[in-house]
């Protein structure tokens, strides 16, 4: 992969504990003793809140994830460093270097969010002891150390990428910028087509802005489908904003660059809520599936906190997969052909200019981005063969109905959504005008006609947009009528 062109060395020292030759087989029993104490003692801590059920509370449950990222920390350092005693050997690879710093910064951050959280449990618990049980629900503390997850990733990613950065940005690349040549259109076309999709833009953000608006507040939506559906809102108005306000820049200001950073965090956010869109579908499958063939389980199988897990497990592979790209991609170089042939900066458009040797990552790329395509795609299919198959069973016209009008917006978005998908991934080698069309369809249209495909075909979503509507009505007149308003109470 030509780690030449990352750094100058492809390998550092680590000059370990600062003990003399004679005291190596002291130092190596007492810090392996160490760590197979934490290692033993935290997973038994993992193993007993597990087992009992009395330990089946807020306090237990942080505890439990410190426990595993203490395991963690520990696994990030004391390993290489008994390695290195027994074997004498100081060096370690970049690779391997820059893997140690991502992971110690991602579990530091972690214990220390966990911590916060145990705190905030704490003065729940005491300050006020009556509403602990109704504060201190499964769906919050799950949603809580979802989000310390989610920031220590963050925070561990840009450190990494800004530490690859600073090893020698020379030569990683000789190019600091990237050209994004845009849609396939005349000049004259340039105001119509910005209009267009700023108009599209606008649509895709309040439209499902306003999804999670009446979600939040009609009671009569907080249930799992509708839950599932908020996150969907929210990943497809990101996944456009990472994309089309950079493109209306440059059809505005007529310039095509941009840097080298900003291409490869818009690489990273691209993958990520493209993942987390695909995962989130097959989540609602899941749903559906339940609902119809489980009517009478429904509420015990989907739990609020089986749907807050849902969403955490697909935050976190999300990130993980958009993660694995990119350090893969910062690894390579660009030598002089700075021109991507899209309108955003697309992995494998990025990989088509790189004049590194990119076999790794085309192998992530078939082997890992595969299972994370039809490992989702294989749980919606799974999902709707098992409903209609509970449905040819007994052929009625009104279950037929009842089950269409349950599946029908969420089985049109996944129709949607992996048509235009697919049909980039085959075609995705030449770059043409239809590639780049099908990527349009399935960044900007997919997420803006979301809203509609929900609000057109669902009765509950039309019906907390009438209440809403209907209370802000009232708000209107109470304020321009108050001596009215004061006289009805």
């Amino acid at each position: 992969m030509g780690p030449e062109n990352q750094s100058s060395v492809s390998e550092f020292l680590l000059m370990g504990l600062p003990m003399w030759p004679g005291q190596q087989r002291g130092f190596f029993t007492l810090f392996l003793g160490m760590y197979l104490t934490t290692v033993l003692g935290n997973l038994l801590i993992i193993l007993l809140i597990r087992l009992d059920s009395r330990l089946h509370t807020p306090m237990y449950f942080f505890l439990s994830h410190l426990a595993f990222s203490d395991i963690s920390l520990s696994s990030v350092t004391v390993p290489k460093l008994l390695k290195n005693m027994w074997t004498q050997q100081q060096s370690i690879s970049y690779v391997g270097c820059i893997a140690q710093v991502y992971f110690f910064i991602l579990f530091v951050g972690l214990d220390n969010f966990l911590l916060a959280a145990m705190a905030y449990d704490r003065y729940v618990a005491i300050c006020h002891p009556l509403r602990y049980t109704t504060i201190m629900r499964e769906g919050l503390c799950v949603l809580l150390v979802t989000v310390s997850w989610i920031l220590s990733c963050g925070s561990a990613l840009l450190n990494t990428l800004l530490l690859v950065r600073l090893m020698g940005p020379e030569n990683q690349s000789s190019v600091s910028e990237f050209l994004l040549l845009g849609l396939p259109m005349r000049p004259g076309q340039q105001r119509g087509f910005f209009t267009l999709f700023l108009g599209m833009y606008l649509t895709t953000v309040l439209g499902n802005l306003l999804i999670i608006l009446l979600i939040r507040l009609d009671s009569r939506l907080h249930t799992p489908m509708y839950f599932f559906l908020s996150h969907l809102a929210f990943s497809d108005i990101s996944l456009s904003s990472v994309t089309v306000p950079k493109m209306l820049t440059n059809m505005q200001t007529r310039q095509q660059s941009i840097s080298y950073v900003g291409c490869i965090a818009q690489v990273y956010f691209f993958i990520l809520f493209g993942g987390l869109d695909n995962f989130l579908l097959a989540a609602m499958a899941y749903d559906r599936y339940v609902a119809i063939c489980h009517p009478l389980h429904y509420t015990t199988i989907m739990k609020e906190g089986l749907c807050v897990l849902l969403v955490a497990v697909t935050w976190i592979l999300s990130c993980v997969n958009a993660l694995l790209h990119t350090l893969l991609l910062v690894r390579l170089s660009f030598c002089a052909d700075n021109t991507i042939i899209h309108f955003f900066c697309d992995l494998t458009a990025l990989l088509n200019l790189s004049c590194s040797d990119i076999s790794l990552n085309n192998l992530v790329i078939f082997i890992e981005g595969g299972i994370f395509l039809f490992l989702p795609l294989g749980v919606v299919l799974g999902s709707y063969v098992r409903i209609m198959m509970i449905i040819l069973r007994v052929p009625s016209t009104k279950r037929l109905f009842k089950a269409f009008s349950t599946c029908g917006s969420h089985l049109f978005v996944v129709s949607l959504y992996y048509g235009t998908l697919t049909s980039v991934d085959i075609f995705s080698s030449s770059w043409d005008s239809k590639d780049i069309i099908a990527s349009v369809m399935y960044t900007v249209v997919t997420p803006m006609l979301n809203p509609f495909i929900y609000s057109l075909r669902n009765r509950d979503i039309k019906q907390a947009f009438q209440t809403c509507v209907n209370r802000v009505n009232i708000f209107k007149w109470q304020s321009l009528n108050p001596l009215t308003a004061v006289r009805s109470k």
